[in-house]
């Protein structure tokens, strides 16, 4: 399995266990689910039936995206103005990290290019999106777009390529 992180904060953010795609050559976006997940799906084994007037404890669980849930990714907020100087901020970084792990040229300038069409697509649609960020809240960090599929049921995120390192486990 690969785990992917992100090249600022180190925070997991994505794995391949979930069905990735690559878009436009410059971000990858995965299908999400909703899942229950709570005090309701713990099971200790014992059976209430053979026991002591057997306490009726509260269903706690609550309807979560499992891909937020499982790598602890926290929900933020931004207007369009506020992402766009973020999202200056981030991509001069990852540029700087690409260049100290010995990207080319043509590959710096392909992310430059793909980066600025991709993010106009995003700001055309920012009206559609959920902002996450990864465990450690690093301000710094990439942020993780959420949308849903046109069924308007299907979560997925959208992230970015370049600025996520892969590790194998």
């Amino acid at each position: 399995m690969i785990i992917f992180k992100d090249i600022i904060t180190d925070d997991e953010i994505l794995s391949d266990s979930y069905n990735v795609k690559e878009i436009d050559g410059i971000a990858y976006e995965a299908d999400c689910k909703k899942i229950n997940v709570g005090v309701g799906d713990i099971d200790i084994g014992a059976n209430a039936s053979a026991e002591e007037g057997g306490d009726d404890l509260a269903d706690t669980s609550e309807t979560v995206i499992d891909v937020v849930h499982s790598f602890r990714l926290n929900e933020t907020s931004f207007d369009k103005k506020s992402y766009l100087t973020h999202l200056k901020s981030y991509m001069k970084m990852v540029k700087e990290k690409l260049k100290a792990k010995g990207a080319s040229d043509e590959e710096v300038t392909t992310f430059e290019k793909g980066a600025q069409g991709f993010a106009k697509k995003i700001v055309a649609n920012f009206k559609d999106y959920e902002f996450l960020i990864g465990e450690s809240m690093d301000p710094d960090g990439m942020v993780i777009l959420l949308n849903y599929r046109e069924d308007g049921v299907t979560p997925y995120v959208t992230v970015w390529k370049h600025g996520l390192i892969e590790m194998k486990v």
